[in-house]
Order: C-alpha cells, then structure tokens, then sequence
C-alpha cells in the first residue's frame, strides 16, 4: 500500500489515521497523569502531566482541595529541545520514559519541596504556591532529591554526588568519582534495565546523612554504537555487561553532610547448599544490589548471588557500616525479585514474599500470610502499618490490596481492569486502566472524593478483544476480528500479535495501547490473536520458571497450541495463512516461529528481536539461561543465529540502529547468517532510533509498511 494511500478499509478508518495518531500521542501515552505522590496528611497529591493527548511536554502538576494546578511549565522555563545530558537520557531509556519537560521529581517527607531537572538544570518549587526557582548546580542534573527535612538537595553531576542547601547555597560535592568509569548516586545497567532499581542513592529520615552506591565499570566490557546515516558523528561508547562476562562492581557507603564516609560491609558469598549446587552452576558471590532504602530503623540492603537463587535482606548499622541478615530467599531455579520488597512498616514489621503451595507468589506481613490464590506482583508502600500492595487472583486483572492489623487483608479495586494506586494519610489515589479507558480517582476515607483529569486522545480504533482460554493449559488469549467480519462470510487470515517474555502480560482486560494496535491490524482484514503462555507473570512460580533452560520452545508451542484451539473454535481464521508479528522479545518470538516452524507460519516481522542470547545483559539472560560457558548448548537452543539456514517463509527484520537495549548487531548477526545460507528475506534499519521508536514520521509508516509486508507475503 502507499504510505500517502487515504484508502479506507470496509472498517471505514481511513488507513493513516490511526497510524497517525499512534505516533502523534506515543502510543496514547501523553496526557495521562502519572507518577504520584500523595502527601503524609493525605491533603496534596503531586503529579506530571502534559497538557494534552499529543502534547509531548509534561508539567508538574497539584491537586489540592478538588483542583488541579500547574506548579511548574517547562515552556515557562526555557527547556530547549535536545538539551537532557547524556546520563539522563540513559536513565530515562531505562526507565521506558520518552516525554520531554518535567518527566520526574522527588519531595521532601511533607511533600512540601519539589526537586526537579529540566534541560539539566535543577530547578525547586513549593506547593504553597511559589514561583519555580532554579538552583546553581555544578553541572548538568541527573535525578535531584531533596532532604526529608527539605533543608537540602541532592543531585548527581558528571558521575559526582553533589549536595546544595534549598535556598542554594554552599554547594559542593559528596563524593567525586576516583577515575572515569566510576560513579556515585547511579543505578548501573543491569540494576535499571534487569532488576528495577532506578536510583542509587537514599536519604537517612533526618536529612543529615545518605546510603550511596558507588559503580565501577571499569570491568565491564565497552560497547560503540553508531549511527551509520551520520558517519561524522563519533560512535557513542556504552559499557554493557553480556552473558558470562564481569559486572559492575557496586558498593554501598553511608555519606554524612559533617564529612564522614563509611563503607557498607556487604557478605561477599553466600553459604552454599547442596540443592542450589545440584544446578550445574553456582556462583554464590553477591554481585548484585537490587534494592536498598533508609527508614525510620535505618537503611536496608538487599543483594542477590551472581547465581540468582539467593537473596539476602541486610540491616545496616549507618555508623559502623555492619550488617544484620534480616531475611534470607533461596530457590534452586531463581529468586523472583518482587517489586518494592522487602520493606518494613512504620513500626518496624518486616514485609517479605513467599511461595504458596499452589505456586503463586504471597506476602508475609510479620507473621501474617495473605490469602490463598492471590498472587502479589507489587509492594507499593506503607502507611503507617497499612500496607499497599498488587495482586492478582484471575490473570488478566490486577487489583490494588492493602493489609492492616485492624482490617486484615482487604481488596481495594473493583471491576475488571488493571489497578495501580499511592496513598498518603487518608487518601489513595487509584489509577485504573479497564476497557473503556482510564480513570484516576482520589479516595478519602475509602470513598470518591475527586479526579484528576486525563487528557489522553480517544483511539479512533477501539478494541474490541475476544477473551479465551485456550488448550490444555487454559492459556489466556484475545481474539480480534474485524468490525466489519461476519461469521462464516469467508476465511481471514491471521496474525498472532505477542510479546509472551517474562515481566509482561499482553492479554489484560484494559484498553491500552497493544489492544488498540491489535485491533487497528484486525481491520485491514486480520484475525488477530494475542496470546500469554508459560513464561509471563501472574500464574505463579512453575508457570514462569518454565522456560528456564529454553527460552524459546515452550514460549512457541503455547503459541502453536493457542492458535491451533482458536482455529477449532472459529472456523474461519484460516490455518493457510498464518502470519506473526512483534518487538523485543516478541521479535524474538516472531522470527523463531518461522525458522522451527515454517509448517504453521507463513510471514513475519521481526523488531528489535534479541537474536543471539549471548548479546544481552547478565542479570536478565543467566536467570534464564545460566552461564554461557556452562551451559552453552542453553543458549544455542535458545539463539536464532544457528537456525538461520532453516528460514524458508518471508521475514523483516527491523531494528533501530541507535538501540542500546537489544543493540543491531542482534539483527545485523542473523542477517548475516541468512545470506550466508542463501535465505532470502529483508532487514529495515531505522536511523536514530532506540530500542522504542519515537519518531512520529517512522513510527507512523513502520505500521503501514509491516502490513503491506504482511499482505504480500501471505498473498492478500
């Protein structure tokens, strides 16, 4: 089809439009809040947002008292565009964020004091009403945090942790990194983009000392990335630690503003057990800081082994730098790292996960359990001795919980969707995607008392799914056909649409953006199957542990088997043109399913797809997959490069030449393997893309073009 085509489908959406506005609103994500912080009296909630459903410049934003009100306007302020330092463009790559303007902050304990970067500068402001200020800093700002007394801010600067009081005065530097490659105040790779932590460093409760970590990656293998469109641009140098080789080396130090520096004294090894031995591969060292916080009982440490099947929570003595083994995890597949776990409630009260009998993942609240068949995805904090929390007792909703000694367990959510809350004082505020769209609603006293508005664009496609349970392991799956589709009016050809990797369900009752995409392909003339098999969260420890050692076959074969009972089902998806789509690891998942089964797939599009297991991170592929020297024949079967000579159906690859995720070489490496195999198929670079493409005028085509590809290939 031609890209400028106004042609209009039976559907009778002109083709462009929605591919238009998929582009223009980054996948419907501009002009929705996000990222709250309710107050400790429940009075305030801070927010970002942009202005409108394709406006890409979020503010700071307040509600108080039933109103909204910008606190801070970054066109106000003079952000130029391209002006974000490099160490904040990687954070925000790692964090999924690509807005522009104000797209994170932090507050002081009363959430009374803003922080805020914008353009690298660090800039201030109140929520009693005073204008934003900017503060002299030592050069560009990455990830500003005031005191919890608010009397001070910290930041980081070129790698140095940096300390400035709030009025802006006596600024100097914490702690300066000794050589280059090390840095204070910053998650390394593998803890961003593997294990969920974000920051790295925290504030004591009285504003006079910090827990900060210090990353030396100066073992870690460098990478040069490049953007052959802009040969007189120098290649961009990126330290990524894959499979089998040296992490970062992370350390933890209490930093005190008085001057004084103490060394965290981590356990170097953990204690070896025969079940966790009887792997094949051990390697007990502790390498891995996944989490850490300050409270009012002192600062907490969590670290896993090099291995994954031990974690240990730490108390930290802030000043002799010791520490107490509060809590060890060990499983001989791998330890599942709960999001906002462990923690402690304000009396103290240890929060930590467990695994029920039935598989799924509890809570253990002191020496409460929560409920059977409710699966926890996420601690989201405390109140007091209330704890928050996401779970799931039917997979395709996620509900918000909470747990107090007074009330015990207690679902807070209801209706179908998918759940999201914080809470401060009395309020929650609750954010809830559902078919029919988004809501945030702020509760008081556990009743409606407002809503902040969203100001996201209608789809001008809106899904329409089909849910099933599919096969003997009742995989849950969604079905989308045309609008215009009657039964048994003639056969359709089908597309299956998944992600179906680890951390991430597509097969949700909510509206979002793969459900609206999904739909948009069913009306150029698809059945569109989505479908979540072994291997993606909500259905407990075996389901996900499944693909330990395979990281392909069982994920493909649910595919197959989804497929295959969806045809039964309704006759007319036709087995005869079976055609697969997706990015990532559902790139990944596409590509493979023409090369081990072109008996099933005819067609697919492959983006950004991780071919070579042995080219992603440590963290992420040793869970999976072990160690590469250990177990190469892991990570053989579960490579697509071998298995190039097998391709005998159309492929496209695609991929950003800019993506510093799954970098190009992972598309570059099976090319290479096709042609020299004598496999025809077609590879789409896209110049100055990352791993999420983002440029509208790319983003928009990419989805025409991927169906033109299909339609061709499948002979439609």
């Amino acid at each position: 089809m031609n890209e400028n085509s106004t042609d209009r489908g039976d559907a009778g959406v002109a083709v462009p439009e929605f591919t238009e506005q998929f582009a223009r609103t980054a996948r419907f994500a501009l002009g929705v809040p996000h990222h709250f912080t309710v107050s400790p009296d429940g009075l305030r909630v801070l927010f970002v947002r942009s202005m409108a459903g394709d406006d890409p410049m979020s503010g700071l934003w307040l509600y108080e008292s039933g109103r909204e009100r910008l606190l801070a306007d970054p066109l106000l302020l003079g952000e130029e565009p391209g002006s974000v330092p490099e160490a904040e463009r990687v954070r925000r790559e790692r964090a999924r964020e690509f807005a522009a303007g104000v797209v994170s902050y932090a507050t002081d304990a009363e959430a009374r004091l803003v922080a805020f970067a914008l353009g690298g500068e660090l800039w201030t402001v109140t929520t009693d009403g005073d204008a934003p200020r900017r503060i002299p800093a030592a050069g560009p700002v990455v990830d500003p945090r005031p005191s919890p007394d608010g009397a001070s801010i910290a930041y980081v600067s070129g790698g140095a942790l940096h300390v400035v009081r709030a009025d802006g005065t006596g600024g100097r530097p914490l702690a300066v990194p000794e050589k280059p490659e090390v840095s204070y105040g910053l998650a390394e790779h593998t803890a961003a983009e593997s294990m969920g932590r974000s920051r790295g460093y925290w504030w004591s409760p009285s504003g006079d000392a910090l827990l900060v970590a210090r990353v030396d990656d100066s073992p870690v293998q460098r990478w040069y990335l490049a953007d052959p469109a802009d040969p007189a641009r120098p290649p961009r140098a990126v330290r990524y630690p894959v499979a089998g080789t040296a992490n970062a080396e992370v350390s933890l130090h209490i930093l005190r503003l008085s001057g004084g520096w103490t060394p965290v004294e981590l356990p170097a090894a953990a204690d070896a057990e025969e079940p966790l031995r009887s792997r094949g591969w051990t390697d007990r060292a502790f390498e891995y800081v996944v989490s850490a916080g300050w409270d009012a009982h002192g600062p907490l440490v969590r670290v896993q082994t090099r291995d994954q099947r031990t974690a240990v929570l730490l108390a930290v003595d802030p000043y002799s730098g010791t520490t107490e083994t509060l809590h060890t995890e060990r499983d001989p597949v791998w330890v599942e790292l709960v999001p906002g776990l462990p923690g402690r409630t304000a009396s103290g009260t240890a929060i930590t996960a467990f695994t029920a009998g039935d598989g799924l993942r509890g809570l253990r609240i002191g020496g409460v359990r929560s409920p059977g068949g409710v699966n926890v995805r996420e601690v989201l904090g405390t109140v007091g001795e209330r704890v928050f929390f996401l779970a799931n007792e039917e997979p395709t909703e996620i509900h918000v919980w909470f747990h107090d000694p007074a009330d015990g367990f207690v679902r807070l959510s209801e209706g179908p969707g998918v759940h999201c809350a914080r809470a401060g004082g009395g309020t929650v505020v609750l954010d809830s995607l559902t078919e029919s769209g988004r809501t945030v609603t702020v509760l008081r006293g556990g009743e409606p008392a407002g809503r902040i508005a969203v100001l996201a664009e209608e789809p001008v496609v809106v899904p329409k799914p089909l849910p099933l349970s599919l096969g003997e392991r009742e995989l849950r799956a969604q079905l989308y056909l045309p609008s215009w589709h009657k039964p048994g009016s003639g056969p359709l050809p089908v597309l299956l649409n998944p992600y179906a990797g680890a951390q991430m369900q597509l097969v949700v009752r909510a509206r979002l953006w793969w459900s609206c995409l999904s739909q948009w392909f069913a009306e150029q003339g698809f059945a569109v199957l989505v479908t979540d098999g072994r291997g993606t969260p909500g259905r407990g420890r075996e389901w996900e542990q499944a693909v330990h050692g395979d990281r392909l076959g069982p994920v493909l074969q649910d595919q197959i088997d989804a497929l295959h009972d969806a045809a039964e089902r309704y006759p007319d998806l036709d087995l005869g043109a079976v055609a697969i789509r997706g990015w990532s690891f559902g790139g990944y998942l596409a590509a493979g399913a023409v090369l081990h089964h072109p008996e099933i797939f005819h067609a697919a599009v492959a983006g950004a797809a991780p071919t070579d297991r042995r080219l992603y991170d440590t963290h992420w592929e040793e869970r999976f997959l072990g160690h590469p020297e250990v177990f190469p024949e892991a990570y053989r079967r579960s490579s697509l490069v071998p298995y190039a000579h097998l391709l005998s159906r159309p492929l496209l690859l695609v991929h950003g030449v800019a993506d510093d995720n799954v970098v190009f070489a992972h598309t570059l490496r099976l090319s290479a393997a096709l042609l020299a195999a004598g496999r025809p198929h077609r590879v789409l670079p896209l110049s100055g893309a990352g791993h999420r493409v983002t440029a509208r005028d790319q983003a928009s085509s990419l989805l025409r073009l991927e169906t033109a590809f299909l339609k061709e290939s499948l002979g439609r």
